[in-house]
């Protein structure tokens, strides 16, 4: 994370000392497709052990050890991935998505799309982050009523259980203080009573996700372990989404659907933690103008497969033929 309420960017094998800025120089010696780019240490003539007056002396098969075994890892830029993987996407019509991912374990992330989405659903992991949020300042638990509002609200979508903990909050007011403390800056919440019309970035729904699952939290323990938990029991015919990436039964995740009245169009995000093979990610997933329900939660696995296809080391034609047969 850029802070600890922001995205970790963080390149793989990034400046490593190579004896000392005294003693050695840095040259690119190279480059491949995808952003790849290898770094060589070029030893200064006379470089090698020092005296103990520091005073240099010529040792040549030294110099050359150094010369040959000081290589930097690739730095692999992940945005270029994830938007080759995302060429193999099939977005038509009015469509528009957005996708960000995060490897939990390297901390590597890459996001594709820009601009702004309606939550729909997915704010209710956010309205209970904020609710936990203040309850924390507050010193107190959450009461049994709200404990009930929090079950059927994540678990089952429940709509009048969000709209009761949404004024619980203090509305749109109460969920833009906690996503200051949260690190999110594209997220507004809804006019009045519409907390499904809250803006949100991919961007920013991957903070929330580091919030919710990561251990440099606002949210304490126990908060985060409750919502891990509540995520992870998602009823069974909203069982679609990012949890299409994982394998076997490692996801825990909140959905978002909603028909615009203006247009007939679909809303269609999903956002939640997937295990494959043996590896945690986040992912986050939104869109928007699509067709029918069905062809957005499409677009939405196929995109969720992408984004963690990119930490997988394939090329772009490897990954590309992956995502068609999986969309």
């Amino acid at each position: 994370m850029e802070s600890s309420r922001a995205v970790r960017r963080r390149a793989r094998g990034s400046h490593r000392p190579l004896l000392s800025l005294a003693l050695a120089s840095l040259a690119v010696v190279g480059a491949t497709a995808g952003g790849t780019v290898y770094v060589k240490a070029r030893a200064h003539p006379g470089v090698g052990s020092v005296s103990s007056a520091a005073t240099p002396s010529v040792s040549p098969s030294s110099a050359t050890t150094t010369q040959e075994a000081a290589v930097a890892e690739p730095v692999v830029d992940f945005d270029e991935r994830l938007a080759t993987a995302m060429k193999a996407v099939g977005v038509t019509g009015e469509a528009k998505v957005s996708v960000a991912v995060l490897d939990v374990e390297s901390g590597d992330s890459a996001v594709y799309g820009e601009g702004a989405f309606d939550t729909a659903s997915i704010v209710k992991v956010d309205i209970l982050a904020t609710l936990l949020l203040q309850h924390q300042d507050e010193g107190t638990a959450l009461t049994a009523r709200e404990k009930t509002y929090a079950t059927t609200m994540i678990e089952n979508s429940d709509n009048a259980s969000a709209s009761a903990l949404w004024d619980a909050i203090g509305r749109a007011a109460g969920l833009d203080a906690a996503n200051e403390r949260l690190g999110l800056t594209g997220t507004q919440g809804g006019d009045g009573a519409l907390w499904g019309l809250t803006q949100t970035t991919a961007a920013d729904q991957l903070t929330l996700l580091q919030q919710v699952f990561g251990d440099d939290s606002e949210l304490s323990a126990a908060s985060r372990s409750y919502l891990q938990g509540l995520m992870g029991r998602i009823e069974a015919d909203q069982r679609w989404g990012v949890s299409a990436a994982a394998d076997g039964s490692g996801w825990a995740l909140k959905n978002g659907w909603l028909p615009r009245s203006t247009t007939g169009l679909w809303d269609i995000n999903s956002i939640g933690r997937v295990t494959v093979a043996g590896r945690g990610y986040l992912v986050a997933v939104l869109s928007n103008g699509n067709s029918t329900q069905a062809k957005g939660i499409s677009l939405v696995e196929a995109a969720a497969r992408a984004a963690v296809s990119v930490y997988s080391g394939e090329d772009a034609d490897a990954t590309s033929a992956a995502v068609q047969k999986s969309s």
